[in-house]
């Protein structure tokens, strides 16, 4: 039985005036993140240069990060216009599926993209054979279908649960730990398969990204101080994102069927900052990207 057609949100914040905050302060952060992942995707396509696997990895990246808030943070903008934040039923595992979809497709295609700079790195005379378009093509589409099958198994556990009783979730957007906690029913099972599908997804592949990064570092004896220089960098700005994305997902999701009041802070690094910043980590610390973007805008 599931007596619920919609949920109420509390938001981040209850008062007033920083409600008011919220809508200036991440009003900008959603447009700023468009139009950043916006503008590398037009000049990875739009340049000749940057044709490297690498970029190939960065424009889907950057496509997913336009996505990813988007599922979440213009319904928490328009919120600060209302008392009462509701979601329909429906609406909220949509949000649910998108949301971990777009998160989850992240997650591969970082694991992706550490693969090629191991490679890149550590094989340098295999790379071309190793990474050709066929390869990256497949590791790319594996990762979109991996991002869907994580999403996909989240909303079934999630909206098969009877809802009959309390509908107030203490979050800005439709989570499965709040939803689980509502449920009226046992959802311990249900909390451990939550574990395995978002907690152990993002813990192991954390460890394979830092195991990458070792290896990564410890061939870097041999390079040229050029080529470490370079690497450094790359990989630098690559930890960097992962760093910010990975560590509060872990936070969140290793957790069986627990919520914190904390968790709705810690949410807005990796739903809403982390695809802000990295476009700005990516082509701050890029050469090739930033001088693509200065002849496109010469164009």
């Amino acid at each position: 039985m599931n007596n619920v057609t919609e949920f109420v949100l509390f938001g981040l914040f209850q008062s007033r005036e920083m409600q008011l905050v919220c809508f200036v302060v991440f009003s900008l952060f959603h447009v700023l993140t468009v139009l950043g992942n916006l503008l590398v995707i037009i000049t990875i396509n739009a340049s000749k240069t940057l044709n490297a696997p690498m970029y190939f990895f960065l424009s889907h990246l950057s496509f997913a990060d336009m996505c990813y808030p988007s599922a979440t943070t213009p319904k928490m903008i328009a919120d600060t216009f209302v008392e009462r934040k509701t979601i329909s039923f429906n609406g909220c595992m949509t949000q649910l599926f998108s949301a971990h979809f777009f998160g989850g497709t992240e997650i591969f295609l970082l694991t992706a993209m550490a693969y090629d700079r191991y490679v890149a790195i550590c094989r340098p005379l295999h790379y071309t054979a190793i990474m050709d378009r066929w390869k990256c093509g497949l590791l790319a589409g594996a990762s979109w279908v991996g991002g869907f099958l994580h999403s996909i198994l989240q909303t079934l556990l999630t909206v098969q649960l009877p809802f009959c009783g309390p509908n107030e979730i203490d979050n800005f957007f439709c989570d499965v730990h709040p939803l689980l906690k509502l449920a009226c029913a046992d959802t311990y099972v249900v909390g451990l398969i939550v574990v395995a599908n978002s907690g152990m997804i993002s813990l192991v592949s954390f460890i394979i990204l830092i195991i990458s990064y070792v290896v990564i570092l410890l061939n870097l004896r041999s390079q040229s101080s050029e080529g470490r220089r370079k690497a450094l960098s790359t990989c630098g700005a690559h930890f960097t994102v992962v760093a910010l994305f990975f560590v509060p997902c872990i936070f969140i999701y290793m957790r069986p069927s627990s919520t914190l009041s904390i968790d709705k802070i810690v949410a807005v690094f990796y739903c809403i900052l982390t695809p802000m910043f990295n476009p700005l980590i990516y082509t701050l610390r890029n050469a090739e990207v930033k001088n693509a973007m200065k002849n496109l805008w010469k164009k």
